[in-house]
């Protein structure tokens, strides 16, 4: 059975330092190893320019076997005769982790011959692996052209919160949307402004729109290209785009400085907007109040550093007290929600950082495709 999962853990000096990922894949494993399969893992692993002992999934076949409480086989390579040696020494019911498939470049290419040897590994193919579902690499994709391919539980999983939110939402939907850039996120906001009951906009990205509509923005982070496509997208919503009414501000955005809030319209020169203010959560909450599904992306400001954060936690909190099916994108909103203490409190948190986005922007994804035609 090979399985392609996305492993793509973040790491610090050789160690793993959030095993969410990890945890996230046990059930798809667990249920394979329960039916006898022969397990063989492959997934990626950071970026890597050819072969990078820094980015081995070693430490994270030992970190897979703790959570499995068994001891989980390593292949030093995903193709070839190292890999095909410790597939041919796997007993039933156990599991294997190939060597990082983007040692190889032929991965993100969707090689077509690579993929023929990934997929000579084994019988069936499971995609479990969401977060990658928007990369048409071959081990993502290309591996479907020559094994009968099938979906994951993560994958069942991920899709099913999604179109429960989106397709098929109890209403009101309320989106809450943060960051830092409109740029990155242009996709996601056309999209959801059409379907929407109301559209929360927080984080530096606020200041684009407040920019656009003629605001004092002092220091604040500004996307200036993106203030056309704010315009667009405030007179598309209208009454139903939410934005700040007051900001906290700082002069350096490190800890320990002086805030100052202020109301938008009254943001002085020299001051950076950091966080929503008091006012903007009161806002905020009486629009996540009686919501029956809330989709949130990105944070409300510098959630990383401390001082910062307090927006970030009580829109959270206002979300997950709210009774509603509440959504959590993946990335910069995961690590946001676990650093604040929220974790285990919503409907459901997705794994994927760019598939999640590019659900919400509408796009279909390469590897829900391959599926699909499976």
């Amino acid at each position: 059975m090979l399985v392609r999962e996305d492993l793509n853990v973040p790491m610090q000096d050789g160690k793993i330092t959030d095993t969410t990922r990890i945890k996230a894949v046990l059930p798809t494993l667990k249920d394979l190893m329960h039916r006898g399969a022969f397990v063989i893992v492959m997934s990626h692993l950071g970026r890597p320019k050819g072969v990078d002992q820094s980015l081995s999934l070693r430490p994270v076949a030992q970190e897979l076997g703790r959570a499995l409480w068994t001891e989980v086989k390593f292949a030093y390579d995903c193709v070839g005769p190292q890999a095909e040696s410790a597939v041919s020494r796997l007993p039933q019911g156990g599991v294997l982790v190939l060597e990082n498939v983007r040692f190889h470049p032929e991965d993100e290419q969707n090689d077509p011959e690579f993929a023929r040897q990934l997929a000579s590994l084994g019988e069936i193919f499971v995609l479990d692996a969401f977060a990658s579902a928007h990369r048409a690499h071959a081990s993502v994709v290309g591996v479907a052209q020559y094994l009968p391919a099938y979906a994951g539980l993560l994958m069942e999983a991920e899709l099913s919160a999604l179109s429960t939110a989106l397709d098929y939402p109890k209403r009101p939907l309320v989106a809450v949307v943060g960051g830092a850039k409109v740029s990155t996120k242009i996709g996601l906001l056309n999209n959801m402004i059409s379907r929407v009951d109301s559209l929360l906009i927080g984080g530096a990205m606020a200041n684009t729109f407040l920019k656009a509509q003629g605001k004092p923005t002092g220091n604040s982070l500004v996307d200036n290209e993106s203030i056309d496509a704010a315009n667009d997208i405030w007179k598309t919503g209208g009454a139903r785009l939410v934005l700040p009414i007051d900001l906290a501000c700082t002069r350096q955005t490190i800890s320990g400085q002086p805030q100052q809030i202020f109301p938008v319209d009254a943001v002085e020169p020299g001051w950076i907007a950091v966080d929503i203010g008091p006012r903007t959560v009161d806002l905020f909450a009486s629009k996540l109040a009686g919501a029956g599904t809330i989709v949130w992306n990105g944070p409300m400001g510098i959630f990383e550093v401390k001082d910062f954060s307090a927006g970030t936690k009580a829109v959270g909190e206002a979300i997950a007290s709210s009774g509603a099916y509440t959504l959590v994108g993946g990335g910069d909103t995961a690590a946001a929600v676990d650093q604040l203490g929220l974790a285990g409190k919503y409907s459901f948190i997705s794994t994927g950082g760019g598939a999640t986005l590019e659900y919400l922007e509408g796009k279909e994804l390469p590897g829900v495709a391959i599926l699909r035609e499976a």
